[in-house]
């Protein structure tokens, strides 16, 4: 799934300046990227496929800082332009960035300001989204990047509007993509922004990849919480929730056993996760229905009530909009594609599984893969304390506070 903004028209219409060309595509990398992150866009706009259909670009691979340039496994790289090339690119990608806390090379945020003021599109993959935010690229746009990293990229650019479902965001000048193949999904799509869906599914065949891949990162995230919330004094509350999930509570319960205001936690728990309090408890819910559901024979009323739903119409509910399958449906596709050794040892214990699920094919209607981030959205407004069984309109995301994005359409 994408977004692609219809709210920027002026930022699609913006012509080139000075030498820029459209079919030109500058690679910043930088030393300590991922190798694999960096060389996709080299794959998709360096190698000559005219035989197949797939219009050529002119690539330019450029250092982000002085080289050599090393890379995952201590691999060295030599970059055969510098940042001045990057004035004759019409697309700069960054496809990776090394740490997501140590700031990006301010040349380099110079030269991706110069190249969008003068009507380049920029475009980060993955953690490159963090050096787009640092150049100040990103403000008040909507974007995305790898679902582990959202909520930090979220709680550190307040103004960007971090999307974690998606695996691409485009804006019009500016786009972004979450983690590693997701940057081939955007890549495809760039192709086919340009050149239309004929050259972008003859670039598919060549990978052997799908031309378009349905659903977001949903399918995949984590329950994790920044590292940074450790050493603060809500995390003995955040432990304390994920421990009593079986309970029945809701968020009051929670401000009064961080002897806040509700108004007070509500904006702490958002500046240390960048989610509201109730979508981040109704996801924790959902999850542990998820791990019933994989490891117990619990009926679904039984699940709804011990993951603390008042009930099983509310865990439907949540359960559908999270995940896109009934209760019902995900047992019915997780266990049927667990090998028949498996199911015979499942028990009517709660406890979660050893290990993580089978992988499956990234197409499944019902993926494995489904588990989510605990800063990432979930069914809700901004959080209230309605009763989680309330059902809920569209998710909100990690920007604190914001008004939907108007003009927003999922890509065609």
């Amino acid at each position: 799934m994408s977004h692609d903004s219809t709210a920027a028209p002026e930022a699609a219409a913006r012509k080139l300046s000075g030498r820029r060309r459209k079919e030109i595509v500058a690679v910043l990398l930088f030393s300590g990227g991922p190798i694999f992150e960096s060389s996709i866009p080299l794959s998709v706009f360096g190698i000559d496929r005219q035989d197949a259909g797939v219009p050529r670009y002119r690539l330019l691979v450029c250092a982000g800082e002085e080289g050599p340039l090393r890379t995952t496994g201590g691999l060295e790289l030599t970059a055969p332009h510098g940042l001045e090339a990057i004035s004759r690119a019409g697309t700069v990608v960054v496809p990776a960035w090394r740490s997501i806390t140590s700031p990006p090379p301010e040349d380099a945020l110079d030269a991706l300001r110069r190249a969008h003021e003068e009507g380049a599109r920029i475009v980060g993959l993955c953690t490159g989204a963090f050096v787009l935010a640092a150049a100040g690229l990103l403000d008040g746009r909507p974007a995305t990047t790898h679902w582990m990293y959202a909520p930090t990229l979220a709680k550190r650019y307040p103004s960007v509007h971090v999307d974690p479902r998606e695996l691409f965001v485009d804006d019009g000048d500016v786009l972004t993509s979450a983690g590693t193949a997701a940057g081939i999904d955007l890549c495809l799509h760039i192709v086919r922004s340009d050149h239309g869906n004929e050259a972008a599914g003859a670039l598919a065949r060549r990978l052997v990849v799908p031309p378009r891949r349905s659903g977001g990162q949903e399918r995949y995230l984590d329950r994790s919480l920044p590292e940074e919330i450790g050493a603060d004094p809500l995390a003995e509350v955040v432990a304390w929730a994920l421990e009593h999930l079986h309970e029945q509570f809701d968020v009051e319960t929670l401000a009064a056993r961080a002897y806040m205001s509700r108004r007070t936690f509500d904006r702490r728990f958002r500046s240390l996760t960048g989610s509201a309090p109730l979508q981040w408890l109704i996801t924790q819910r959902v999850l542990q229905a998820q791990r019933l559901l994989e490891t117990s024979d619990y009926s679904v009323d039984e699940v709804a009530g011990r993951c603390g739903f008042r009930s099983p119409v509310a865990l439907r509910g949540h359960f559908r909009r999270q995940l896109g399958s009934s209760p019902a449906a995900y047992r019915a596709a997780y266990r049927a594609r667990r090998p028949q050794s498996d199911r015979s040892s499942d028990t009517d214990s709660s406890a979660a599984p050893a290990g993580p699920p089978p992988s499956v094919h990234q197409e499944s209607p019902v993926p494995m893969q489904t588990r989510r981030t605990a800063a990432a959205s979930a069914p809700g407004p901004a959080a209230s304390s309605a009763s989680l069984s309330t059902d809920s309109g569209k998710p909100e995301l990690y920007a604190a506070g914001r008004p939907s994005l108007p003009g927003q359409r999922s890509a065609p």
